[in-house]
C-alpha cells in the first residue's frame, strides 16, 4: 500500500499527521508559519483525504504505522495531532530508524478515561460511533465543537477546520469507524518509556479530550519528554494559537538540529 503525501520547502524534515475525521488539509493555514525553515510533508492517513480509497487489510495502529513509514523522509521529526499522535508514537517505537524526533500535539498514549486515568468518557466515544452510522457531517461538527470547547475563538476555530478539511475528499466510513475504535482501544502507556527519540509533548490547558490532569501521569511514563502546556488553547492549538504553537515546535526542531551538528 502506497500513500500519497505532499511536500514543500527545504531544510530539516518535518512531517504532520492529522487526527480522527480530518485530513492533511487541516494544517493548510498553519504550515506557512514554518516557511523557509523546514521541508514540510503532510500525510493523509489511510481512508482519509487523498488516501480515502486506500485502506489496509486490517485497520490497526500497527498497520497504519506500517503504511505511513515508507512515506516518511529520512531523519524526519514527526508531528502527530490527536489520533495522529498515536500513529506518531507507534512510528517512533517500531520504525525508529525513520524518526529523528517526535512531537505529540494534543495527544496521549491512551485516550479513554477510567478510574485511574483522565481521558474521554467511554460513553462519549460510543455516542460518536452510533451517530456516525446516521450522519457523518453532523458527527464531525459535534466532534469539532468538543475539540474547540474552551477556546476563546471556538466558533472561528471550528469554521476554519471545517473549511480546510472540506477541500479534500470525504473519508471512508470504514476508516472513520475503525479510527474511533482505535481511540477506544489503543493503549501505549506501557510502551512510551521505550521511545528513544527526543520528544516534545504539547498540550492545551483547556483541552477536554486530553485533560491536563493526565499530563503528570504521561510525564511519569516518559520522563525524558519535554512537556509544554499552552494556557489558553484547547484541542487544536495550531488553529487557535498558530504563532505560539509554531514557535514551540520550531525551537524544538532547531535544538535537535544543533545537537545533530555537535554530534557529527
Amino acid at each position: 500500500m502506497r500513500l500519497e503525501s505532499l511536500s514543500q520547502g527545504s531544510g530539516k524534515e518535518l512531517v504532520f499527521i492529522h487526527g480522527w475525521g480530518m485530513n492533511s488539509a487541516v494544517f493548510t493555514e498553519f504550515l506557512p508559519y514554518f516557511e523557509n525553515q523546514f521541508r514540510i510533508t503532510r500525510i493523509c492517513l489511510p481512508g482519509f483525504g487523498t488516501n480515502a480509497n486506500t485502506l489496509p487489510s486490517e485497520y490497526t495502529l500497527e498497520q497504519l504505522a506500517d503504511a505511513v513509514a515508507p512515506a516518511l523522509p529520512d531523519d524526519a521529526v514527526v508531528v502527530g495531532w490527536s489520533l495522529g499522535g498515536l500513529v506518531a508514537q507507534q512510528l517512533a517505537l517500531h520504525h525508529s530508524e525513520r524518526v529523528a524526533g517526535l512531537v505529540t500535539l494534543a495527544s496521549t498514549p491512551y485516550f479513554v478515561a477510567d478510574k485511574c486515568w483522565p481521558g474521554i468518557a467511554p460513553e462519549v466515544l460510543a455516542m460518536f460511533r452510533q451517530q456516525l452510522a446516521r450522519d457523518y457531517d453532523k458527527t464531525l461538527d459535534r466532534f469539532l465543537a468538543i475539540q474547540a470547547m474552551g477556546s476563546a475563538t471556538a466558533k472561528q476555530d471550528v469554521k476554519t477546520i471545517r473549511q480546510q478539511v472540506k477541500t479534500l475528499p470525504n473519508p471512508s466510513v470504514d476508516a472513520l469507524e475503525a479510527g474511533l475504535q482505535l481511540l477506544q482501544s489503543v493503549d501505549l502507556r506501557a510502551d512510551i518509556g521505550r521511545i528513544s527519540q527526543p520528544t516534545l509533548r504539547l498540550y492545551g490547558r483547556l483541552d477536554s479530550l486530553v485533560p491536563t490532569s493526565g499530563i503528570d501521569r504521561i510525564h511519569e511514563l516518559q520522563p525524558s519528554a519535554d512537556t509544554v502546556v499552552m494556557p489558553h488553547a484547547a484541542h487544536a492549538p495550531f488553529i487557535s494559537h498558530p504563532t505560539q504553537t509554531a514557535d514551540i515546535i520550531s525551537n524544538f526542531v532547531h535544538n535537535l538540529a544543533r545537537i545533530d551538528k555537535r554530534c557529527s
